[in-house]
C-alpha cells in the first residue's frame, strides 16, 4: 500500500460502501482525510478513528463545495465518490431522473475539481480520482440507461482534465468498478421484490464466482493517489465481467 503519510484527502460519499472504506484505507496508509457526505448521522461511522475527520458536505451545492474547500485549505488527494443509479432502459427513463444522475454523478464532481484545482496548479501537484463504473463508455448495462450515460461522461471528464493539465503534474484516474456490495446495492435488490433472487443473479454473472468487496475498490483508490506516473486513465476492477 502507497504511503500516503501527511497527505490531505477529501472523500465525498464517505458515509458508506466505497467512500467509507476508502477514508479508512487512506487513514491506514498515512492520509489525513476529510470524510464527506450529506448524511451526519452515518458519518458517525467513522467517528474516533485515527487521521480522519468528517464534514457534512452537498455536492450539489456550489456555495457549500466552495465553503468547505475554503475552509479546509490544502487537498492534495480529491476522489470523487459521490454518485446514484437508477434503474430502467432509455424509454423508461425521466427527464428527473437523467437530470439528476448528471447532477450528482457529473456535476458534482466538476464542482468539486473547480474548487480544488486551482490550488494543485499553483503547488504543480495534485491528485483526482474520480467515480466512473464499468456500465458507462466501458460496457453497455441493461437497464442503466441515466447511470450509464453520466457514468460515460466521468470518463470523457476525465480524460479531459488529464489532457489539459498533465504538464502541470495534476494526475487524474477514473475507478471503473463492476458491482460492489454496498448498502445502496442491497437497496437495489430490496426493491425487486426478490432480495435473493437478485442476489443471485448478481452473482450469477460475475466471472470470479463473488461481488467485490469495497474495501478491494478502496486499495485501488490508495494506489492511484500515490501513482505518480499515472493520469488519464480508466481503471477497471470488475472481477472479469469485461475481459
Amino acid at each position: 500500500m502507497a504511503d500516503l503519510t501527511g497527505k490531505i484527502v477529501l472523500i465525498t460519499a464517505a458515509a458508506q460502501g466505497i467512500g467509507e472504506a476508502s477514508s479508512r484505507a487512506f487513514a491506514k496508509a498515512g492520509a489525513k482525510v476529510i470524510a464527506t457526505d450529506i448524511n451526519a448521522e452515518k458519518l458517525k461511522s467513522l467517528d474516533g478513528i485515527d487521521n480522519i475527520t468528517t464534514r457534512v458536505l452537498d455536492v450539489l451545492s456550489n456555495e457549500a463545495v466552495a465553503k468547505a474547500v475554503a475552509e479546509i485549505g490544502h487537498i492534495d488527494v480529491l476522489f470523487n465518490c459521490a454518485g446514484v443509479v437508477h434503474s430502467g432502459a432509455l424509454l423508461e427513463m425521466s427527464d428527473h431522473d437523467l437530470d439528476f444522475a448528471l447532477d450528482l454523478n457529473v456535476r458534482a464532481q466538476i464542482r468539486t475539481i473547480k474548487a480544488i484545482l486551482p490550488q494543485m496548479l499553483e503547488r504543480k501537484d495534485g491528485a483526482i480520482i474520480n467515480m466512473a463504473t464499468v456500465a458507462s463508455s466501458v460496457k453497455g448495462v441493461p437497464n442503466r440507461a441515466a447511470y450509464t450515460i453520466s457514468k460515460a461522461a466521468v470518463v470523457g471528464l476525465t480524460k479531459s482534465i488529464a489532457a489539459d493539465y498533465t504538464t502541470s503534474n495534476i494526475r487524474v484516474n477514473a475507478i471503473c468498478p463492476g458491482t460492489v456490495d454496498s448498502p445502496s446495492l442491497h437497496e437495489r435488490w430490496t426493491a425487486t421484490g426478490d432480495f435473493e433472487g437478485a442476489r443471485k443473479a448478481f452473482i450469477a454473472r460475475q466471472p470470479i464466482g463473488r461481488i467485490a468487496r469495497p474495501d478491494e475498490v478502496a486499495d485501488l483508490a490508495v494506489y492511484l493517489a500515490g501513482a505518480t506516473y499515472t493520469t488519464g486513465q480508466v481503471h477497471i476492477i470488475d472481477g472479469g465481467w469485461t475481459a
